[in-house]
């Protein structure tokens, strides 16, 4: 089975989320803004044996911690999408001006594209690229549990913000309409911020895309 533990870090309670097969203890650990020792002791307790990196997108408060535990332990940073790289570029800059830890500069060892597939021990997930928060937003999805982690696309009551540098808010409402609800209404999903919620819930009673 596949498991996953959400760990809200940094001052803007991101919800990194630790996801792992129980059968090899394989795990990613997804969006690592900060709080490594947070992350790492959480890893610990769990016995999960950490093989990759995986983002959604490069905004600080999910990318910030993402070069020095690739540096730490030697892991591979699987995406975002390559929409994202001038965010990467720009993270020292996040750093300073949202007063976080200083955060370094990295190269994903794979960027991530819509249709691809990422594997975890005896387990695959599905990856939809959702640009309009950022152009190189990716999220990643399991069939096998009915998981979806979304990062800043969606969140319960809500969507992500468009008022960023290459935001889009019609291209965040097809990305919803046309990536996310085809996975099913009852598929449960991780935002990048607050409470998990439902497809079918949000069609339902999201005033921003409910209806659609």
């Amino acid at each position: 089975m596949l498991q996953y533990k959400t760990i809200p870090v940094t001052p803007f309670a991101q919800n990194c989320s630790l996801i792992w097969c129980d059968a090899t203890m394989d795990g990613a650990v997804i969006d690592p803004g900060g709080d490594l020792p947070v992350l790492l002791a959480e890893v610990k307790a769990l016995g999960i044996h950490l093989t990759a990196i995986w983002l959604t997108h490069a905004h600080i408060d999910h990318a910030g911690g993402t070069a020095e535990l690739s540096q730490m332990l030697d892991l591979p940073i699987i995406g975002p999408h390559e929409g994202d790289q001038f965010w990467i570029d720009g993270l020292p800059e996040q750093s300073r001006m949202f007063n976080f830890a200083p955060a370094g500069l990295f190269t994903p060892t794979r960027w991530l594209h819509d249709g691809d597939t990422v594997s975890l021990g005896e387990h695959t997930l599905q990856v939809r690229h959702c640009p309009g928060h950022t152009p190189g937003h990716v999220v990643f999805y399991s069939p096998d549990i009915q998981r979806a982690f979304v990062g800043d696309v969606l969140f319960a009551g809500s969507i992500g913000r468009t008022d960023f540098p290459q935001g889009d808010h019609a291209t965040l409402i097809s990305s919803i309409t046309e990536r996310l609800w085809p996975m099913g209404d009852e598929t449960t999903f991780i935002p990048g911020h607050g409470p998990e919620s439902t497809f079918g819930r949000e069609r339902q009673s999201n005033p921003y895309v409910g209806g659609t």
